[in-house]
């Protein structure tokens, strides 16, 4: 080959390497129907997973995300998390116009790097590696890459085809490889309504690929966990910061942690032991000891996250929290146990997915599950659980984090799932009793006092904690329907005993009343009126699921105007049906005022998309009703 013809086939091979950097995910190329309701898309997402053994794990991420608008941001995931037994090998990102032009090239020395330790966190070595890039324009393409090695197999990444609302799909794989000696374990888990394929599944292999799946609109009450599929993965053998750990079933993982990770740690001075058996003194009943010593350590220590390490997993000695006065869940719920020891109570450390969103831990599922340890005491045929993190909750109180959810009891003999308490519908409440006077003006006065219990009751206790600038604006964001509204004194009762929360509060307005021509027109429902609408949604996909009910009562009495007698009064109104029921009735008293009744029962559960509209119309009807009116007529 001469010369010339040398040169020629050079610059050909470098008009092709131009050309494919040009065409590298081009937006145009993007199927219409996969922009529906997408903030992004994922071009092409790739997760290679190599367990070459029980102490080594390898995991090779490839990303390509058509970023359309500045929503769809997070679905980019440029970020990796690593510690003393995790390393960053590599991570990069190239970022492509419109037209698939690169226009941004990022090296590791780029990413930020700082501690993944959130505030409160005292000690941790964990930190991220992550993507800080600000777009100039959408839409955008970037392509990530990383690779990641482990010591650490007893938390093998998940996979999630979908991962978030409002990304579509045009390609997912995931690979898989190990040894056929680790007891290499999977879980497919709301499959059923995707395009998702399993195109390997050997003794030591598994592959899945998802192809050409349109964004997931977020609808009001759909939940991520009912719709979006994934892919647990585990080892019956497994290593966790440097301890090797067998996970064949519930007992034997919790065996293993008793004896691996609790062991040694529940050691106490004589002096602190002697210390609990004088605070619980001549008192036999177990439940009556563990509130004593319960109260004490909501006295005596805080809460701080430690996440160093092992550290991560393994609480702090006892010894240490009653020295230092503080400690993490994990710290804290030992502590709690080890005093309960101290004065012969039982209790056994839990593991929890702690959360508003109610998570269990999979129960079919043997692996190290859950974020949160709390403390379980056997009472009866029941457990009382404890939240040993909260200088505030009741004994026993596990409302809207810890309530009705399967944990893993760690026991000497092995672990155990039992399920949380639930908090019944109708013991989520709130029972309001109070007055109000209207005057000739339409002025209005009034005092209401609120009692809470159950999922209410932690929904409620912050406020007492708020300065009186905060007290009057929570007040004012809750009666927001009531013009010209003033706090004129508010007082607040905290029974821990029978969980309750008492609320006292004076309130003024002026014009409550809307008077004209010689007529007077108010809203009846002062104090509880429920004017959230439930949005329409056409169309619905996704089934809905209502987390916790609760049980609103209300009795009212209404002092009317001198000088005014009755023209109009709503109807009694009474509505039952599966999502609950709900009655109101306004009853004349001989001495001219009124007594407003109301009561509402909202029912948990989880509900198919058919019945959304039956819900809203419910709703609806509440809240129409709740706003209804009295109209007075000048004597």
């Amino acid at each position: 080959m001469n010369i010339k013809n040398v040169i020629i086939a050079l610059v050909a091979v470098f008009s092709c390497t131009v050309c494919a950097q040009k065409s590298e995910y081009p937006i145009a190329a993007i199927a219409e129907e996969l922009k529906d309701n997408a903030n992004a898309v994922v071009r092409l997402e790739k997760t290679d997973i190599n367990i070459a053994s029980q102490r080594s794990m390898n995991v090779k991420t490839y990303r390509a995300i058509t970023v359309l608008n500045q929503k769809g941001l997070s679905a980019v995931n440029g970020y990796e998390n690593y510690d003393k037994t995790t390393t960053v090998k590599s991570i990069e990102a190239v970022v492509y116009d419109v037209f698939g032009n690169e226009i941004k090239r990022i090296k590791r020395k780029d990413f930020k790097d700082q501690s993944a330790a959130g505030e409160g966190t005292l000690f941790s070595d964990n930190r991220v590696l992550f993507l800080d890039y600000t777009p100039v324009n959408y839409p955008f393409t970037i392509v990530y890459q990383s690779e990641v090695a482990t010591s650490n197999t007893a938390f093998i990444p998940k996979w999630y085809p979908v991962s978030e609302f409002y990304v579509s799909v045009e390609k997912s794989i995931f690979n898989i490889s190990y040894p056929n000696n680790l007891g290499f374990k999977k879980k497919e888990i709301n499959f059923s309504n995707f395009t998702i394929q399993k195109t390997t599944d050997t003794a030591t292999q598994l592959s899945y690929s998802a192809s050409n799946i349109p964004a997931l609109k977020s609808e009001p009450y759909a939940s991520q966990s009912l719709l979006f599929p994934r892919v647990m993965l585990g080892l019956e053998i497994f290593n966790l910061e440097g301890i090797d750990g067998n996970a064949t079933s519930w007992i034997e993982f919790g065996k293993w942690w008793n004896s691996k990770i609790l062991e040694g740690k529940n050691e106490l001075s004589e002096e602190t032991k002697n210390k609990m058996i004088a605070l619980v003194g001549n008192e036999k009943d177990p439940i009556a000891k563990a509130k004593l010593i319960y109260n004490y350590v909501q006295q005596k220590v805080r809460y701080v996250s430690i996440q160093e390490g092992i550290g991560g997993w393994m609480p702090m000695s006892a010894k240490d929290v009653d020295r230092l006065g503080y400690g993490d869940c994990k710290a804290l719920s030992n502590y709690t146990k080890a005093l309960l020891e101290a004065v012969g109570v039982q209790s056994f450390y839990t593991k929890v997915y702690g959360d508003r969103y109610k998570i269990d831990i999979v129960s079919d599922f043997v692996s190290t599950q859950g974020n949160h340890i709390i403390l379980a005491i056997p009472n009866g045929n029941n457990y009382t659980f404890l939240e040993c993190t909260s200088q505030d909750d009741p004994f026993g109180y596990q409302a809207n984090f810890t309530d009705d959810r399967d944990v893993l009891i760690i026991k000497p003999e092995g672990g155990e799932i039992v399920r949380t308490k639930n908090y019944e519908d109708n013991g989520n409440c709130q029972n309001s009793i109070g007055s109000y006077v209207l005057t000739e003006e339409g002025d209005l006065t009034g005092n209401i006092k609120m009692m809470s219990s159950g999922a209410q009751y932690g929904h409620k206790t912050n406020v007492e904690k708020l300065q009186p600038v905060e007290k009057e604006e929570h007040y004012k964001e809750y009666w927001d329907h009531i013009n010209n509204l003033k706090i004129e004194k508010s007082s607040f009762s905290n029974d821990k005993e029978k969980i309750q929360f008492t609320e006292n509060v004076q309130i003024s307005a002026k014009n409550y009343g809307s008077v004209l021509n010689g007529k007077m027109m108010f809203v009846v429902n002062v104090y509880n009126l429920n004017s959230n609408s439930v949005k329409r949604v056409r169309n619905r996909k996704s089934p809905f699921e209502i987390q916790r009910g609760y049980l609103d009562t209300d009795e009212v009495n209404v002092a009317l105007p001198k000088g005014y007698k009755i023209e109009f009064l709503p109807d009694n109104f009474e509505l039952k049906g599966k999502f609950g029921e709900c009655k109101t009735e306004v009853v004349k008293k001989e001495d001219g005022s009124l007594v407003y009744k109301r009561s509402l029962l909202v029912n948990k559960g989880v509900y198919s998309s058919a019945e959304y509209e039956d819900y809203r119309l419910f709703m609806e009807q509440i809240s129409r009703n709740d706003n209804a009116k009295i109209i007075l007529t000048k004597i």
